[in-house]
């Protein structure tokens, strides 16, 4: 069952009509195919119309939607083989970034990401996929891993922002994020990264300084949420709307600032009305991307990232 966004509400009118008049011909008395047909391609054009133009603020609620496909729907639809590893070798395991070998079709990757989980238990669980100090570190681990092996690095961006509690500070947060950034940085493999839902902040950036950024049509990256923005310019979150349009977190404005390289269409509707279609289209866009990195040397990697970086608000 779909659950409707707040300005999805005609839409969810329309959708829950097409409903009860199905249900109604199901007794077969009475005909009704034509109107049913009628009221099918008018709720798909205003879908179609209400997606198209999302205002910055909607394309939050979006990339934030609790049916949105995260790391773990991508595994089970894109990628082969996935063997996970776990732990940082230091502290302990954490699940709010889940990395291992995999295949991409017949490319063997290295694949990291945030998993945020779908239900209360598994959110819990992923820990609403903030990492923590020990998380970023796996993820360290696994790149130079996949360096040792000369395999290509995808990391799947997903999360609200690193996880902010005590214990993580305790454990050096700051540092670890920092670390992981940098050991993208120096990579000497080919790295792809994605955002797929929520980009924030150095959370995401840790697993996103790629040579080749992509991100889907209504995800979000930004150095902090919208909420988070208007409650220290305006002391009210209820500003968040006006923050997210000030902020360019859209694909398409960063696209246009040159801090993302490439916008994954999603199906109408957003990803999580057909994750099977949106991961046939993610796994092929990643894929042509890796491919477009086949056989540079390292230090090409490296100029590559450095450039793009640099480049950006130039």
């Amino acid at each position: 069952m779909i659950s409707y966004l707040e300005f999805e509400k005609p839409v969810a009118a329309l959708e829950a009509r097409i409903s009860e008049l199905r249900e109604t011909a199901q007794g077969g008395e009475v005909d009704i195919a034509s109107e049913i047909k009628r009221l099918e391609a008018k709720s798909a054009a205003l879908l179609k119309s209400t997606y198209g133009a999302l205002t910055p603020w909607q394309k939050t609620q979006v990339a934030r939607h609790p049916s949105r496909p995260h790391f773990c729907d991508y595994v089970e639809r894109i990628f082969t083989d996935f063997m996970p590893l776990g732990g940082d070798r230091l502290f302990g395991e954490d699940l709010a970034i889940i990395g291992g070998f995999a295949k991409l079709g017949d490319r063997r990757i290295m694949l990291i990401g945030h998993e945020k989980g779908h239900d209360t238990q598994t959110r819990l669980r992923h820990n609403f996929g903030m990492g923590k100090p020990e998380g970023y570190r796996k993820a360290v681990r696994l790149m130079e891993l996949a360096s040792r092996f000369g395999l290509p690095v995808v990391t799947l961006v997903d999360t609200s922002g690193a996880f902010p509690g005590v214990e993580a500070e305790e454990r050096g947060q700051a540092e670890a994020i920092a670390r992981s950034t940098e050991a993208c940085l120096s990579l000497g493999v080919p790295m792809v990264a994605t955002i797929v839902g929520e980009g924030g902040s150095g959370g995401a950036v840790a697993l996103a300084s790629a040579e080749r950024v992509l991100m889907l049509e209504h995800a979000v990256y930004s150095v902090i949420s919208p909420e988070g923005c208007a409650s220290i310019l305006w002391r009210t979150s209820e500003k968040a709307p006006e923050a997210a349009e000030a902020m360019k977190v859209t694909a398409q404005d960063l696209l246009g600032l040159g801090v993302i390289d490439r916008i994954v269409p999603e199906p109408v509707g957003g990803a999580h009305r057909d994750p099977a279609a949106m991961a046939q289209s993610l796994g092929k866009a990643i894929g042509e991307e890796i491919d477009s990195l086949a056989g540079k040397r390292p230090d090409e990697l490296r100029d590559l990232r450095a450039k793009r970086f640099l480049k950006i608000g130039a």
